[in-house]
């Protein structure tokens, strides 16, 4: 048997912790353009996924320390494509028709493929998840979600 190691800096989890605090960091330029109650809640989560992210690369290179063999990226690599395709078709709809009626037709879409099948479940949870970001963000806090370019003027 041979002793193939992965660099310490091609190992999937410091991949994976490089290209989302990259990722944070480039998303989080345009928040500084937004009005500042509008930027509090993106601004932040980006932050924190810029600490998570942090956080799995040092785990993940003391692990290369230590001498620790790199697990696969992925024991079902269609199922990770999957989930970053439908984070990419989520931007998309609510660019073109509109936060709310993308949410509401990912949630129970994204349910659904993760194997939750009961129709009541699925509809009480969108009109939960729905409604209640409408009722902190829109009624509450007066914040105005994309409407989409297919609805615009």
């Amino acid at each position: 048997m041979s002793d193939h190691r992965t660099h310490r800096l091609l190992r999937p989890e410091t991949l994976t912790a490089l290209g989302i605090a990259a990722a944070a960091f480039a998303f989080l330029y345009p928040t500084s353009t937004l009005r500042p109650i509008s930027a509090l809640l993106p601004a932040v989560m980006l932050v924190g996924l810029i600490i998570l992210s942090l956080l799995l690369l040092i785990a993940d290179q003391r692990k290369a320390s230590a001498g620790e063999e790199t697990e696969p990226m992925s024991k079902s690599p269609g199922r990770v494509a999957g989930a970053f395709l439908l984070i990419l078709g989520y931007a998309l709809a609510t660019d073109l028709i509109g936060f709310y009626p993308s949410t509401a037709i990912t949630i129970p879409l994204v349910a659904w493929l993760f194997g939750y099948r009961n129709p009541l479940g699925l509809a009480v949870a969108t009109l939960v998840v729905v409604g209640a970001i409408w009722l902190i963000f829109d009624y509450g806090m007066s914040q105005d979600f994309p409407a989409g370019r297919l609805w615009q003027e």
